[in-house]
């Protein structure tokens, strides 16, 4: 156990975050919603009525859209853009191991069993990350839709007022915001990342180039 700990220690610590903030933003969206009602002369609804209400679903999926297009946008890009001096970045004028065709590994024991298959299935693999990206994504963004569609139909029913489709809340500006304002912030926070990665270290981070690599290197 010790030692599965220690293996896995990053994404358990990561999940734990991850659980940990997602409860606290249940408890506190499950409190401010109440507050919302109490203020239109509604009743407060359960705890977990609220976790399928559009207030709480809108608000999650509007950010998990956002970071699995990140990632997913980020994967892609640095297939075919480079980066001078970025840790994250391939070389420009060399021969990258990205790039490497996985049937000359076909023979060894440790590769990926889609690999020893070959076919269609190494191809499905050889870009089964951006796939998976790019589906979480998708199914985030039509969560948040959905939601957001509840949310404006749970509003109405409080001010008296026509309900509305998923079409009709796709051209609505006030999705599109939501989704703008957190789209922005994610292709910023990855650039930044990617410029001050060039001059900047963070010693033991694998994040990080060595402290003591010049300025111009690029990749690990």
């Amino acid at each position: 156990m010790r030692r599965f700990l220690r293996d896995n220690g990053l994404s358990l610590t990561l999940f734990a975050l991850f659980l940990v903030s997602f409860i606290g933003q249940a408890l506190t969206g499950w409190r401010a919603n109440a507050e919302e009602l109490r203020l239109h002369e509604l009743p407060e609804i359960g705890f977990l009525m609220y976790l399928t209400s559009g207030h709480f679903i809108s608000a999650t999926f509007e950010n998990w859209e956002s970071e699995f297009l990140q990632m997913a946008t980020y994967v892609l890009l640095t297939i075919f853009l480079f980066q001078k001096g970025a840790s994250e970045s391939k070389k420009p004028n060399e021969d990258n191991p990205e790039d490497e065709s996985p049937s000359a590994h076909r023979g060894d024991p440790d590769a990926p069993w889609p690999v020893h298959r070959g076919g269609l299935l190494l191809k499905l693999y050889s870009h089964s990350l951006s796939l998976a990206l790019v589906t979480l994504f998708l199914a985030s963004f039509w969560l948040h839709l959905a939601g957001s569609t509840r949310r404006m139909n749970e509003e109405a029913v409080q001010h008296h007022q026509p309900s509305q489709t998923m079409i009709e809340t796709l051209g609505d500006p006030q999705f599109w915001y939501e989704s703008f304002q957190n789209w922005q912030s994610e292709f910023l926070s990855i650039a930044v990342l990617l410029v001050l990665g060039i001059y900047l270290r963070e010693r033991g981070s694998p994040e990080s180039k060595p402290v003591a690599a010049p300025h111009t290197m690029t990749g690990h």
